[in-house]
């Protein structure tokens, strides 16, 4: 691994777990101050004032999460490959490999194979603190595998099993191997209501809104995140 890209992967790895401590709830406003004074840049990023009326994050937070994305990692992208590494770390008692490569493409919305911070705290700006339709729309894309609109039965498997091993034995101790697919029958089901094979983002905003079995599973997507 090349000077750059070691530089590259261990800003990006602080930048993920700053926001590893935002989404679990650990990291104080304090702790932002602290954060925010061991790594603000010497002048102000381009684009933040824009980013800042276009997320649900403050200057200050994003500040942290630029200087952890951007300022340690002049490119200003991260590949696939940087991305799975970032969450085998978070998850090593389960293979993320999978799930992380899913997630990835949700979050490289243009598909050039690379993330931009511009894409990375868009997205999280939704998932963090997006009103619960936003973040059911996001949902649907990442379940969205090839990007033609709808769900097939075969996605949905595709994701939840990705889930299931990458949160390994401490999510489940004694697991079945087809409890994943009992789940997505079971969901899929009551998704796919007219019975045609594939779910719509209509039928997806549907089903999880009027069932709440739906929606504490889909809450596992968001820890995860």
């Amino acid at each position: 691994m090349s000077g750059c890209s070691k530089t590259c992967k261990l800003g990006f790895v602080k930048c993920a777990q700053t926001v590893f401590k935002l989404i679990t709830g650990t990291l104080s406003k304090d702790k932002i101050e602290d954060e925010l004074e061991m790594t603000m840049v010497c002048h102000r990023p381009e684009g933040l004032e824009q980013l800042e009326a276009q997320t649900n994050f403050t200057k200050r937070e994003l500040q942290v999460l630029y200087r952890g994305f951007k300022n340690e990692c002049p490119s200003g992208v991260v590949n696939e490959e940087t991305f799975k590494q970032i969450y085998a770390q978070f998850f090593p008692h389960g293979d993320a490999s999978m799930y992380a490569h899913y997630l990835f493409h949700a979050f490289d919305t243009t598909q050039t194979g690379s993330v931009k911070f511009e894409d990375f705290v868009t997205a999280l700006s939704i998932l963090l603190r997006g009103t619960v339709h936003e973040k059911l729309r996001w949902t649907f894309n990442l379940y969205d595998i090839n990007k033609d609109g709808y769900i097939n039965k075969e996605e949905m498997m595709d994701i939840v099993k990705a889930i299931y091993d990458m949160m390994g034995k401490y999510t489940y101790p004694v697991l079945k191997e087809d409890t994943p697919r009992q789940h997505v029958d079971v969901f899929f089901q009551k998704m796919d209501k007219n019975k045609d094979g594939i779910v719509t983002l209509d039928e997806f905003l549907e089903s999880c809104q009027e069932d709440d079995n739906i929606m504490r599973s889909l809450q596992l997507f968001q820890n995860v995140m």
